[in-house]
């Protein structure tokens, strides 16, 4: 398969999910997609900025549009997952990673354990989240 085919069957996965959630405006839904596809294309740190470069809205718009609460992000999970796993039981995997940080402007900074360390140390905690079936 070709970029181009894993993207458009991608997009269209990300497409069918989004149908599924309910009460989202149209806006929400191309920017939304755009910024589907921005993930699958953008080398390194995927963040507003970069979206904004690369992609068809502006930094601004969004930053608007994902500071929006009212997204139901397990609904789309849950349709993504249906269409790929046919199994009847399903399990979540959950992986938290420890990132060691320090500095007074770093956001959700906090305490969190180390596993390596065995302690609770200061910086940020990342976590991998997967379905297996």
């Amino acid at each position: 398969m070709t970029k181009e085919s894993l993207l458009m069957q991608y997009q269209s996965e990300c497409r069918n999910a989004l149908e599924s959630v309910v009460n989202i405006s149209k806006s929400f839904q191309k920017v939304f997609m755009d910024a589907m596809k921005l993930f699958m294309a953008i080398p390194n740190r995927v963040n507003f900025l970069q979206m904004g470069r690369y992609g068809c809205f502006s930094e601004q718009t969004y930053r608007n549009n994902f500071e929006n609460d009212d997204f139901d992000w397990f609904s789309f999970n849950e349709a993504i997952i249906r269409e790929h796993l046919k199994g009847g039981r399903k399990a979540i995997a959950v992986d938290p990673s420890f990132i060691p940080k320090s500095g007074s402007k770093t956001p959700w900074i906090g305490y969190f354990w180390s596993g390596c360390a065995g302690e609770y140390k200061r910086g940020l905690e990342i976590t991998g989240i997967g379905v297996i079936d």
